[in-house]
């Protein structure tokens, strides 16, 4: 049982660092998915700000949180893409040959999905502060903050692992991320909640991202979260665990 672990771990490394590497030979990849991001952090907070009201002086504080929600949705489309194409191309097939963990090559991409959006994330927040984000949030509030945002990478991730393993073409492995991406637009990420339409603000105090913005946005301001992380924790483990079934599933019926 002990080498069978180590025998796992060991072939995960080695397809880690093959993605890894992927990803490292072409770091347009991770600025690609901060620009969109950041475009949008500039556009509400030097255009849109002043007229937005959301109690506070400090809109970067109050956008921030949506922000990297949007960034992580739209990294964890890469792994949809790149796990096509190692369908596609054989390569997985081939890994299958070879006397490895089958599991180490799915398991590869995830891991490197969590890795690329935490770059990806640091970066967005480094530009949130020479835009004047400022936060008294004390190292146990960042960690909590931290675990969230991995959490939510992962949830994200094994629905890019069933789009992937799935798609019959590249966009279709791609295109399910749009929706995610704009999910935040439809929360409390930009806006409260209380200035939206009785249907759609029904909706958005009742989706994933409002949970998990709100609780973010507390754990940085120092504030009390409520209920709110439960929630989150709930949405994040409750997507996770489901959308990690159906990826294991679908790779051993599409790819194995």
């Amino acid at each position: 049982m002990e080498s069978a672990k180590n025998h796992f771990f060991s072939d995960m490394s080695v397809m880690l660092g093959r993605s890894m590497r992927h990803i490292f030979r072409s770091m347009d990849t991770i600025f690609t998915v901060c620009i969109t991001p950041i475009a949008m952090m500039l556009l509400f907070v030097y255009v849109f700000g002043g007229a937005i009201q959301t109690g506070t002086d400090n809109y970067v504080n109050y956008l921030l949180p949506g922000i990297l929600l949007m960034a992580i949705a739209s990294g964890v489309a890469y792994v949809a893409y790149r796990l096509f194409l190692d369908k596609q191309r054989g390569i997985i097939e081939r890994f299958h040959t070879m006397p490895i963990a089958r599991s180490s090559v799915l398991w590869g991409h995830v891991l490197t999905s969590v890795v690329s959006n935490v770059i990806s994330v640091i970066v967005i927040i480094l530009v949130a502060l020479i835009m004047g984000f400022r936060s008294s949030a004390g190292i146990l509030s960042w960690l909590a903050v931290a675990g969230i945002l991995v959490l939510f990478t992962l949830a994200l991730t094994w629905i890019a692992a069933i789009a992937g393993l799935s798609a019959k073409t590249v966009e279709g492995a791609s295109a399910f991320s749009y929706p995610l991406i704009f999910l935040p637009f439809i929360s409390s990420a930009f806006v409260p909640t209380d200035s939206m339409p009785k249907v759609v603000r029904a909706f958005a105090e009742n989706q994933p991202v409002t949970s998990i913005v709100e609780t973010i946005r507390a754990l940085l301001s120092s504030q009390p979260v409520g209920n709110d992380i439960w929630v989150a924790l709930a949405w994040c483990l409750g997507i996770m665990i489901v959308s990690y079934l159906f990826a294991v599933r679908t790779y051993k019926r599409n790819a194995a």
